[in-house]
């Protein structure tokens, strides 16, 4: 997914398509999440859906901290740390500000890089990552 998931341009305007396609997906499916698209300084686009929580925009705000700085999906970043043992919190990595759970997904531009995260929190992480990829894969 990482090397298929690339845009070849990101502006406010992708963002915003990205986050009515999210908008779109949970209403059809009744999904209480909260949808957060940001680079590492400014929210691009932000929704909670109804009963989404507080605690979703927190986990949100950490997932998508995760992918920001591995630079690769909160989800393979979980898959990948989740089982060392003291391996995340002795690296540095405060669970107030980080989590080990899949939704996040960095966006990635051809040329560029890693320029943001789109993040989606309230349901089981795998099913959260899903959700992610099905509204960029709608995109591209």
């Amino acid at each position: 997914q990482q090397k298929r998931l690339i845009f070849a341009l990101f502006s406010e305007a992708t963002a915003l398509e990205l986050g009515l396609a999210l908008v779109t997906l949970a209403k059809a499916g009744q999904l209480p999440v909260a949808i957060n698209i940001r680079t590492p300084d400014r929210t691009l686009f932000h929704a909670s859906m109804p009963g989404a929580t507080p605690l979703n925009d927190l986990w949100a705000r950490r997932k998508s901290n995760t992918a920001l700085i591995f630079q690769a999906a909160s989800m393979l970043v979980t898959l990948r740390l989740r089982d060392k043992p003291g391996g995340w919190e002795r690296n540095g990595f405060a669970a107030a500000d980080f989590a080990l759970s899949g939704g996040s997904v960095p966006i990635r531009v051809q040329g560029i890089g890693v320029i943001g995260a789109v993040t989606v929190s309230g349901l089981p992480e795998a099913e959260d990552h899903a959700l992610v990829v099905q509204a960029i894969e709608s995109l591209l």
